[in-house]
């Protein structure tokens, strides 16, 4: 009977896992919120993809805008935080949220155009992410992160 029961469950877990790789490979590419730049068209505050599996370029889409930048155009890299107490939160629901923070991660790409032109994109990338986008950014490009504050470079381990 448990033997029976415990099967069921894997088989359940693997359905639904499967269902949720299916539902990732569907989308190429880390989800990420475009922050802002010097790309036109893009709204700030937009869902986006970034895709680093390219042997010679990233992808980045957002909505029906896609741009693709070679690494090599790559010239910078950088890394912020903003890392804020949980104010709001700690009045609402407890107190101990004052002990926590809130911390947002974000990066920086400039890079030069197909005209010569300086362009920066600026994403903000979730927690369980930002070391793979780091690490994806820095071995394609060859270039390492700047870090703009002390919190940013702590939590990359510099």
């Amino acid at each position: 009977m448990i033997v029976r029961h415990l099967i069921c469950s894997f088989a359940l877990f693997a359905a639904a896992m499967l269902v949720s790789f299916t539902a990732m490979a569907s989308e190429q590419g880390l989800k990420t919120q475009f922050i802002g730049g010097t790309l036109a068209g893009v709204p700030s505050q937009s869902a986006a993809r970034l895709d680093l599996t390219g042997p010679e370029s990233l992808q980045f889409t957002a909505g029906k805008t896609a741009l693709s930048i070679p690494y090599r155009r790559i010239g910078t890299l950088e890394y912020g935080q903003s890392v804020r107490r949980r104010v709001a939160e700690a009045v609402l629901i407890s107190p101990l949220l004052l002990l926590s923070k809130s911390r947002k991660h974000f990066v920086t790409i400039g890079y030069e155009d197909t005209e010569g032109q300086r362009q920066a994109l600026v994403f903000r990338v979730d927690k369980d992410s930002i070391r793979t986008v780091m690490a994806g950014l820095e071995a394609r490009t060859g270039r390492r992160f700047t870090f703009l504050d002390g919190d940013a470079r702590q939590a990359a381990g510099q």
